[in-house]
């Protein structure tokens, strides 16, 4: 079913295969899209992939098996699908069992859906939907099947110019969104994972680290993308440890990134003059934190430390000023 609301969008595992892995098991299960399939889809919807969407078909039913696989979804679950494209990984999830809902950015795209499913698992039809809007503009409110307290993961071949902001969107707007298993250009993929000290830790690293724990379960090849991107691509997993949801905790989530940007945005410089005119006097002091370190050392644990001081600090200067002008 298609809903229109807008026309915009541990340890390691071994490595998924660059080439169709498919058995004859797996291939009774359900007809997957193929590199033929493929394309004559896109030929009828008169459809071309496009850069401005950061579109690459994946052409391999093995690797989107393997992707559903490594996501642990089957018939309990409730899965969100980002840039569902052509529908190679939605056929993949479907066929698990699962429930689903996918978002997809392109009008044409999300039009066409429906008769992908409708051809090639049609008893899967009632399992799934298909909302046209940009993924960094939902929320429970435009995106109901996802609104109640009901657990959901996200799994999806996300758009790489906007797979970091898609996935803090998601967690900050969704606190029952569980898991993710996604597929994102490698780089991206590394510097999500990445920990405190390595030469790749920055904002996204630690972002990702306020809400849970993630790594890497995979690389991809180029291969299996119909048109073959420039760029190596790898699986990154996910899962939730945070659930906060009152005012509280968001207005110290929103002190910890806005402290965040500020010492990455000036990465070469110690904490103290990075964040010298962002936290109130006393603040490394209260917080425990050497103000000599730099911002890439540091986990999330010392960057919450230092904006529950900043805001504590910031609380008792604001109610001495009120008792002055009282006074």
């Amino acid at each position: 079913m298609l809903r229109t609301e807008s026309n915009h969008a541990k340890g390691d595992m071994n490595d998924v295969t660059t080439e169709s892995t498919a058995t004859a098991e797996e291939s009774a299960s359900g007809h997957l899209l193929g590199a033929a399939d493929i394309r004559r889809i896109a030929a009828e919807a008169g459809v071309s992939p496009t850069k401005k969407f950061g579109q690459n078909f994946v052409i391999d039913p093995g690797t989107v098996r393997r992707i559903v696989r490594e996501a642990h979804v089957g018939p309990e679950s409730h899965v969100l699908e980002v840039g569902p494209g052509l529908g190679s990984l939605t056929l993949a999830i479907l066929e698990s069992g699962a429930r689903m809902t996918a978002v997809e950015i392109d009008p044409p795209l999300a039009e066409r859906l429906p008769d992908t499913i409708a051809e090639f698992m049609p008893e899967a039809a009632d399992r799934f939907a298909v909302v046209n809007r940009d993924a960094l503009t939902v929320s429970p409110a435009n995106l109901p099947d996802f609104a109640d307290d009901e657990p959901f993961t996200l799994v999806a071949n996300l758009p790489y110019n906007v797979a970091t902001p898609i996935i803090l969107t998601l967690l900050e707007r969704f606190t029952n969104l569980e898991s993710f298993l996604v597929m994102v250009q490698k780089e991206v993929a590394d510097r999500l994972a990445a920990t405190p000290g390595s030469k790749i830790y920055g904002t996204p690293s630690v972002k990702l680290a306020w809400y849970g724990e993630a790594s890497r379960v995979g690389t991809i090849g180029r291969n299996v993308f119909w048109p073959a991107p420039n760029v190596d691509s790898a699986l990154v997993a996910f899962t939730r440890t945070r659930h906060d949801g009152d005012a509280r905790a968001e207005t110290l989530r929103r002190e910890t990134f806005r402290l965040i940007d500020a010492a990455f945005g000036q990465r070469r410089k110690t904490l103290h003059a990075a964040l010298k005119k962002t936290v109130p006097a006393g603040t490394f002091e209260t917080a425990g934190i050497d103000p000599t370190r730099r911002g890439e050392t540091l986990t999330i644990g010392e960057f919450t430390a230092l904006a529950e001081a900043s805001l504590r600090l910031a609380a008792d200067v604001h109610a001495a000023d009120v008792a002055e002008e009282r006074a």
